[in-house]
């Protein structure tokens, strides 16, 4: 249920109103992310790592992808500034969020921008990314972003305690949560041909990139799908 139309229901929620209906409209991508939750813990206690280190990337870092790259490298022997390069590089959709956002949250005070900003994720934005400035309420991103945080970090707990005593706990599959998660981001909105142009090319060209197992795939399919719906947003019609 969007916020507009809880809105609807009440032209003037309170605050704890507000903060409730946003970690309600998260609660299915914070079920969703569960598994991925377990496996970031898991896998980190399995490359190495102490409970308190594993616990930690979920709490400082707070990026699922990022993490699991992260621990991976770790794991392998990489080092601290590859390690950091990488993860700048994943995570750098986010800059493109908050531009998106930015007339949203620029009005608000320093710590409400750091708060959000630091709670931003695929999953807030896909919440919140499309509602205007009318349709945004803090309160609601608050409750929204920080009931998901919570869930990712006792997910993490979960799988920092199961992989300490459970042998082989990142050989289950539990990897497929990432993939599912991102598709129930992503096809909810799908709502113009440039978006579903953007979704295909990013299909085809990491399948087909990663089957010739050419280096920097998931980059290479990131930008070839920003160019093609860029690309076919403006030959639209509509555009002209």
């Amino acid at each position: 249920m969007s916020s507009t139309v809880l809105s609807h229901a009440n032209p003037n929620p309170s605050r704890a109103r507000l903060f409730w209906q946003g970690t309600v409209a998260m609660l299915p991508l914070s079920v969703a992310v569960l598994p991925w939750g377990l496996l970031a813990g898991s896998f980190a206690i399995d490359a190495g790592l102490n409970p308190l280190e594993s616990q930690a990337l979920s709490a400082i870092l707070f990026a699922g992808s990022a993490q699991l790259v992260a621990t991976g490298m770790f794991k392998a022997g990489a080092g601290l500034l590859t390690m950091l390069i990488t993860t700048l590089f994943i995570t750098s959709r986010h800059l493109l969020y908050s531009i998106s956002m930015r007339s949203k949250i620029s009005p608000l005070p320093t710590r409400w921008r750091l708060i959000l900003g630091f709670l931003l994720t695929d999953e807030l934005f896909a919440l919140c990314g499309q509602q205007n400035e009318q349709q945004f309420n803090r309160w609601y991103a608050l409750g929204a972003g920080l009931s998901f945080y919570l869930c990712w970090n006792l997910a993490t707990l979960a799988g920092i305690v199961a992989g300490s005593y459970i042998p082989a706990l990142t050989d289950l599959g539990l990897e497929f949560a990432v993939a599912a998660t991102f598709i129930a981001i992503v096809v909810p909105n799908i709502k113009s041909v440039p978006v579903l142009v953007s979704v295909i090319v990013a299909l085809v060209l990491s399948v087909t990139l990663n089957v010739l197992q050419i280096d920097g795939s998931l980059m290479i399919a990131s930008i070839g799908a920003m160019l093609a719906g860029f690309a076919t947003e403006q030959l639209s019609p509509l555009n002209n």
